[in-house]
């Protein structure tokens, strides 16, 4: 498993220069109310796009990982080139890299499996998934001071029901308690676009949906008001409030299984029905010890979109803290 188009020191240094651009921003201007960068954090959700769209994006998330307790990456990614209605396990030992080798937890892919709930995907569709890929070198990078001591766990998500979003979260819910375990690149990224027109659906939600306003807004600011509303209604870490927005907007979001997964492992340890206080968002000052907080750092778009003939990705970064 490899990322191809770069020699390995290139992307060495090309990731090291994003990670390194991305401390002294996350901690000073998004993360301003914090003293140092969240050490308690239990997931993080970043683009899958390629490095020169979405890399300097995805290391803001990646600089909010302390990896000193971390010993296992749980990496569920959804699934583009083969149609699945559950999740698929990775039957290879290593995923390679050009910066090394990342060792696969066959331990807890076999207690996955064991559950009657995953199947084991072709090591070709494996290879192919982009989503994971992306992330491959990345996680490398972050626990490259202990590489040997870190093992991987991917996760290819399908198209999966609401129901199945809430399942597959209490199958994983027990991991995600652990504090050895981190859940990384849940992916949000959002697609504004359709078969027909790219931006049809976009525009369509651009002046009643969004804005509830006669007043026309440019179209990438609309999809910045979708996105955003999403965000806010992950932020409530209330999986069935993710679940009514999605059918709301019809926003293709592109991570929203695994998405649903987190929140439905979420939801599960700590039996969520309502919203948390609001003393307890991870984008403000006080949290309460113990207790869930999940807030985006940052948001960006791949293009400005003028014209419905142009289309945009957006690429969304944050965490969950407990």
């Amino acid at each position: 498993m490899f990322v191809s188009g770069y020699l390995d020191k290139a992307l060495d240094n090309e990731l090291e220069g994003w990670l390194e651009a991305a401390a002294v921003p996350l901690i000073d201007n998004i993360l301003s109310d914090r003293s140092n960068t969240p050490k308690s954090v239990r997931a993080i959700i970043g683009p899958h796009a390629g490095f020169a769209y979405s890399g300097p994006s995805a290391a803001f998330a990646y600089k909010c990982i302390d990896t000193k307790p971390i010993k296992r990456v749980f990496l569920p990614g959804p699934s583009h080139h083969v149609y699945l209605e559950d999740c698929a396990l990775s039957s290879c030992d290593e995923w390679e890299t050009l910066l090394g080798n990342l060792i696969i937890d066959n331990q807890i892919i076999g207690e996955l499996y064991k559950t009657g709930h995953f199947r084991i995907i072709d090591k070709d569709v494996d290879k192919e998934e982009h989503s994971m890929v992306m992330h491959a070198p990345y996680i490398y990078k972050a626990f490259e001071e202990k590489i040997n001591d870190i093992k991987l766990v991917p996760i290819m998500v399908g198209n999966l029901s609401y129901d199945a979003e809430k399942l597959y979260g209490e199958l994983l819910a027990p991991y995600l308690k652990d504090k050895e375990n981190l859940g990384s690149r849940f992916r949000f990224t959002a697609y504004s676009s359709d078969e027909d027109n790219p931006c049809k659906s976009i525009v369509k939600l651009d002046y009643s949906y969004q804005t509830n306003s006669d007043l026309p807004i440019p179209i990438w600011k609309s999809i910045e008001n979708l996105d955003k509303e999403g965000m806010s209604s992950i932020e409530t870490i209330v999986h069935k409030d993710f679940d009514a927005y999605l059918k709301k907007s019809k926003n293709t979001i592109c991570g929203r299984h695994p998405i649903g997964v987190l929140l439905g492992a979420v939801n599960k340890l700590f039996d969520i029905t309502l919203p948390p206080p609001l003393s307890n968002s991870a984008n403000t000052k006080q949290t309460i010890p113990g207790q869930p907080s999940l807030g985006f750092v940052k948001y960006a778009q791949s293009s400005k979109v003028q014209d419905t003939r142009d289309s945009s990705v957006s690429y969304a970064l944050g965490f969950l803290t407990f």
